[in-house]
């Protein structure tokens, strides 16, 4: 009796001591995984905010032009500034003077009150001004220009100072120099100017426009409507642009805005270095303005320095395009490359042994997409050294040594043969192959513009170089015979209708006669 009364005792205190154990030992457990999960928090924090560190100063090492800003959401773009102070002394104004003859009174010449059909109109020419004789005047122009050399040698564009009898230069400080005319390329419409500078004067560092790439910031300065100094800037919209100029085309493009009066200024990149000649802007666009390559210029500027002249290399073929369709029909794999349609006997592309259906993919080991590749290549490489072209041939590639040539001085020959008609403020040609391949013109007939003077009647109207003539008043023009007769039949003030056909669009414009004749174009100011 006594012993089970123990074991009643001591049973439930045993079982009490055990249970208290294992509650200690719980806890323990718990606490010691509470504290592995807390240090390893801890751990991880530290990993995380290491990586922040690392991932904010990458980020900060990438966005060293554009910041934004968390606080406010806003864009901060970068100062050009110290930049652009620092270019400044290298850019100069341009003011020409160019006298033009008018006879009489000209387009000012008092009318009759009564009409153009009024018996006394005669009266009303003649006694006014039409058998007066030719009177001169001056006229102003403005343009941009930037120094490349210590001692004064300045480029800008041909445009500026074409016809030009006097041309100042004026410096940052405004300084003001004559300058002279070394020498003009109006085929990449460049110019070289020379003046006498009574200090050193501090000259540009021309880049690489090979390297620039679509979206990279550029600046342009210069002399838009004659306000002075002026800083634009924008970005690289696209590269090799024709504008249906000549055959030497490959601009830059640029939003970068650019006016009348930044012609011939200078294109630089975020290194303070030249990377083109502003040159062209879209008149009825905003944001759109081209340059010279730098590369191109560079070549050109440096002859003309040098001798006042431009000597460029010379192959000898017609090209066209490789269009989709053509590849196709040659068994090209892509389309690119340039397409020879005619090779001229005894050039220097007939000699290295090279014919026609022959595709151009590479000169001298650049790659040739389209043929404003193979013509600048060509153009800005010395006559007389060899260079390496690839060609397709029958669709197998085989390599070709040519010696360049020197292009004749005409840059055509057959065009010499030709009678160019100037009239209107413009200078026509019958078309021909050469023409063709110069302005880009695949097909049709006609008389073709290869001039437009700036400012004239024609220019206003809106008549480009390039556009082809096919009809004048609702008759067919396909050569300049026919050409001249539509002009001698114009009735002076009155109006005159043209079909041109522009690239592959056809279109109307109305050229309004002057009063006094119909060969008035407006020097270029």
């Amino acid at each position: 009796m006594t012993r089970s009364l123990g074991l009643v005792l001591i049973i439930p205190l045993i079982l009490s001591i055990l249970a208290i154990g294992c509650e200690k030992l719980d806890k323990d457990a718990t606490t010691d995984k509470s504290s592995s999960q807390s240090t390893k928090v801890e751990k991880n924090q530290e990993a995380d905010t290491s990586t922040a560190k690392q991932n904010d100063s990458q980020i900060k090492k990438e966005t060293t032009s554009v910041k934004t800003s968390l606080e406010t959401g806003r864009t901060e773009f970068p100062s050009f500034a110290d930049l652009v102070a620092s270019l400044k002394p290298s850019v100069v104004n341009i003011s020409t003077t160019n006298v033009f003859k008018q006879r009489g009174f000209g387009q000012n010449m008092p009318k009759s009150p009564f009409g153009q059909n009024d018996p006394m109109e005669e009266f009303f020419k003649k006694f006014f001004g039409g058998n007066q004789p030719q009177q001169e005047y001056k006229r102003q122009g403005l343009g941009s220009g930037f120094i490349i050399s210590k001692d004064g040698y300045v480029v800008t564009n041909n445009h500026v100072i074409e016809k030009a009898t006097d041309v100042e230069v004026v410096l940052e400080n405004g300084d003001k120099f004559k300058a002279e005319i070394i020498g003009k390329d109006p085929k990449t419409d460049l110019a070289v100017l020379k003046f006498e500078p009574e200090q050193e004067l501090q000259a540009v560092t021309l880049g690489n426009s090979d390297n620039l790439r679509i979206g990279d910031w550029v600046i342009a300065m210069g002399n838009p409507f004659g306000l002075g100094y002026t800083v634009t800037a924008g970005i690289v919209s696209a590269k090799g642009r024709s504008l249906g100029f000549g055959v030497y085309d490959d601009f830059i493009q640029t939003d970068a805005p650019l006016n009348p009066g930044n012609s011939g200024g200078p294109l630089f990149n975020m290194q303070g270095q030249v990377v083109g000649v502003n040159t062209a802007i879209v008149a009825r666009g905003q944001g759109i303005g081209f340059s010279i390559p730098i590369n191109m210029a560079e070549f050109v500027v440096k002859q003309l320095k040098e001798d006042g002249k431009v000597v460029r290399g010379w192959l000898g073929v017609y090209v066209q395009k490789v269009t989709p369709e053509i590849a196709s029909s040659f068994g090209l794999e892509e389309d690119e490359g340039a397409l020879v349609s005619d090779v001229e006997p005894g050039s220097p592309a007939d000699n290295a042994g090279i014919k026609r259906g022959d595709v151009i993919t590479e000169f001298d080991g650049k790659k040739v997409e389209d043929i404003t590749d193979l013509t600048t290549s060509t153009a800005v490489s010395p006559p007389g050294s060899e260079v390496k072209l690839s060609v397709i041939e029958d669709g197998k590639t085989k390599e070709v040594t040519v010696k360049l040539g020197e292009v004749p001085s005409d840059d055509a020959a057959s065009e010499e043969d030709d009678q160019e008609q100037e009239n209107l403020g413009l200078s026509a040609r019958n078309l021909n192959q050469k023409l063709a391949q110069r302005f880009k013109i695949e097909d049709g007939d006609g008389v073709v513009v290869t001039k437009v003077e700036n400012g004239g009647i024609a220019s206003e109207a809106g008549i480009s170089p390039g556009d082809l003539i096919i009809e004048i008043d609702k008759k067919q023009i396909t050569n300049l015979d026919e050409y001249n007769a539509a002009i001698d039949g114009m009735k002076s003030g009155g109006t005159a209708l043209f079909l041109v056909k522009r690239g592959d669009n056809t279109i109307y414009v109305a050229i309004r006669i002057p009063e006094n004749d119909k060969k008035g174009g407006d020097d270029k100011g």
